[in-house]
C-alpha cells in the first residue's frame, strides 16, 4: 500500500467532511451567496450559451477544420509580419462585439491551428476590450475623455500584452517558428473568397444576434438592433445555402432544419430563443449526420463545447458566490469593493484592476455598473483600470484559458493585464481627476 497517497486520500476526506459539516448555512449572507450563484449561472445559461458561445463553438470548429495550420502561422504564427499579426489581432473588437467568456473558443482555435502566442494574446484581450458599442456608451454615460482613453488603452494594451508574451515564451515561439519552416504548402480545398464568406456568414449570427440596444432610439445603431433578428436570419440562411453547395450537405437536409425554425419565429415572435435553440439543434443534427467536412466541423465544434464549457459555468457559478450579479452581493460586500476604490491611490488603482478581473461582466454591462461605483466615490484612475482589465479577463476565463495555454502562460498575461491596468489608471487619474 502506499502511505504517503493514502494519507492524502485521507487529509482530502477529512477537509471535505469539515467543510460540510460547518456549512454556514443559515447565515443571511451564505444563503444569499448560494442564490446569487444559481440565479447568475441561470441567466448565463439563458442569455450567452445559445446566443453567443454556440456560435462561436462553430466559428472555432471552423477555424480547427476549414483553415490549414500552415495558412494560420503564415499570418499569425512567429515568423508572421507582425505588422500584419498584431494589427488584424489587436483590431477584432470592432467586429466581434463579444464578452472574456464568447472570445475563448475562437482563441482556443486559432491557438491550436498554430498561432503565435504573441498575436493570440492580443486577439484574447481585444476582442472582449474593443468593442466600438461599449466604447460609444462609455463615451455617452461616462463623458468622452473617458471613452476615448478606453479606446486608445485597449488598442495600446492588445498589442503591448502580445508582444510581452511572445517576449516571456520566446524560446517556445522559436520552436513553433522552426515547425513551421519545415511544413509543407497547405493543399486548397476551396478559394478563399468561400472560406470568407463561410466565416462571414457564421460571424453574422453571432454579432447580430447579440447586437445591443443602444441608448439613443434613432441613428444607425438603433436601425441595425431594430432589424437584428431579420440580419441575423439572413446570415443563417446564407450559410445553409453554403453547406448545399460547397460543402455538399443534402438540400433536404437543411431544408428540414430551415422549415420548422421559420414556422417557430412566425409563432414565437417575441421569443427569439425558441427558432433561434431549434437552428442551433437542427444544425448540429444535420453536421453531425454528414459523411464529409460537415461532419469534421461538427466533431471539432463538440471537441471545444466539451473542453470549454463545464469550465465556464463552474467559474460562473464561484463567481456569483463570492461577488453575486450586478446590483445584488455575494459573500464579498459590495461596501467593501466602493470604499476600496476611491480616490487615486496606487492601491485604488489596483484593487479595480483585480476586483475587474475576478469579475464577470456580460457585454455593455459593466458601464452601468461603473456608473454606480463613480458616483459612490470611485475615482476616475480605477474606473478606468476596471473598464480595461473587467471585460478582457474574469473568474471563469481564467479557468478556460488555463486549459488552452497552461498555468505559466495564464498566470503571466492576468498580470500583465492587472499590473498594465493599474499603471494606467494611476497615469488618467493623475490627468484627469
Amino acid at each position: 500500500m502506499d502511505w504517503k497517497r493514502e494519507w492524502k486520500v485521507l487529509a482530502a476526506i477529512v477537509v471535505a467532511f469539515l467543510a460540510c459539516f460547518y456549512l454556514p448555512v443559515g447565515v443571511p449572507r451564505f444563503d444569499r451567496s448560494i442564490f446569487e450563484a444559481l440565479a447568475l449561472v441561470k441567466w448565463y445559461a439563458r442569455e450567452h450559451v445559445l446566443l453567443c458561445l454556440v456560435p462561436a463553438f462553430f466559428i472555432a470548429g471552423g477555424i480547427s477544420v476549414f483553415v490549414s495550420q500552415a495558412s494560420v502561422m503564415k499570418y499569425l504564427g512567429p515568423r508572421a509580419n507582425k505588422v500584419l499579426a498584431y494589427g488584424v489581432a489587436s483590431v477584432s473588437g470592432t467586429v466581434l462585439a463579444v464578452c472574456s467568456c464568447t472570445v475563448l473558443p475562437l482563441f482556443a482555435g486559432i491557438y491550436k491551428m498554430g498561432a503565435g502566442l504573441g498575436p493570440a494574446t492580443a486577439f484574447l484581450y481585444s476582442g472582449p476590450a474593443i468593442n466600438v458599442l461599449a466604447i460609444v456608451l462609455t463615451a455617452r454615460i461616462l463623458g468622452l475623455e473617458m471613452g476615448v482613453a478606453r479606446a486608445v488603452g485597449a488598442v495600446v494594451f492588445s498589442v503591448v500584452i502580445g508582444l510581452a508574451m511572445h517576449f516571456f515564451f520566446r524560446k517556445e515561439e522559436v520552436a513553433k517558428a522552426e515547425t513551421q519552416a519545415a511544413m509543407p504548402e497547405p493543399e486548397v480545398a476551396r478559394p478563399l473568397w468561400q472560406n470568407v464568406l463561410y466565416f462571414g456568414a457564421m460571424v453574422g449570427v453571432l454579432v447580430f444576434a447579440n447586437w445591443g440596444k443602444p441608448t439613443a432610439e434613432a441613428g444607425i445603431w438603433f436601425t441595425v438592433y431594430s432589424l437584428k433578428w431579420l440580419l441575423a436570419s439572413a446570415s443563417a440562411l446564407a450559410l445553409g445555402v453554403m453547406l448545399v453547395i460547397w460543402f455538399g450537405v443534402k438540400w433536404w437536409k437543411v431544408a428540414l432544419v430551415a422549415a420548422p425554425t421559420a414556422a417557430l419565429a412566425a409563432f414565437f415572435p417575441r421569443e427569439p430563443l425558441v427558432p433561434f435553440a431549434a437552428g442551433a439543434v437542427g444544425i448540429s443534427l444535420v453536421t453531425a449526420t454528414d459523411k464529409g467536412e460537415a461532419r469534421d466541423w461538427f466533431d471539432a465544434t463538440w471537441g471545444f463545447a466539451k473542453q470549454i464549457l463545464p469550465l465556464l459555468l463552474l467559474g460562473v457559478l464561484v463567481a456569483g458566490a463570492l461577488l453575486g450579479r450586478p446590483g445584488q452581493e455575494g459573500l464579498i460586500p459590495s461596501s467593501w469593493v466602493s470604499a476600496a476604490v476611491g480616490g487615486n491611490s496606487l492601491r485604488a488603482n489596483f484593487f479595480a484592476s483585480i476586483a475587474g478581473a475576478f469579475m464577470y461582466f456580460a457585454t455593455l454591462t459593466e458601464v452601468p455598473i461603473l456608473q454606480g461605483l463613480i458616483g459612490s466615490g470611485m475615482g476616475k484612475g480605477p474606473a478606468l483600470a476596471l473598464l480595461l482589465a473587467g471585460p478582457a479577463l474574469s473568474l471563469p476565463s481564467m479557468l478556460v484559458i488555463r486549459s488552452v495555454i497552461g498555468t505559466r502562460k495564464t498566470v503571466v498575461f492576468i498580470l500583465l493585464v492587472v499590473i498594465m491596468a493599474t499603471i494606467t489608471g494611476l497615469i488618467y487619474g493623475a490627468l484627469f481627476g
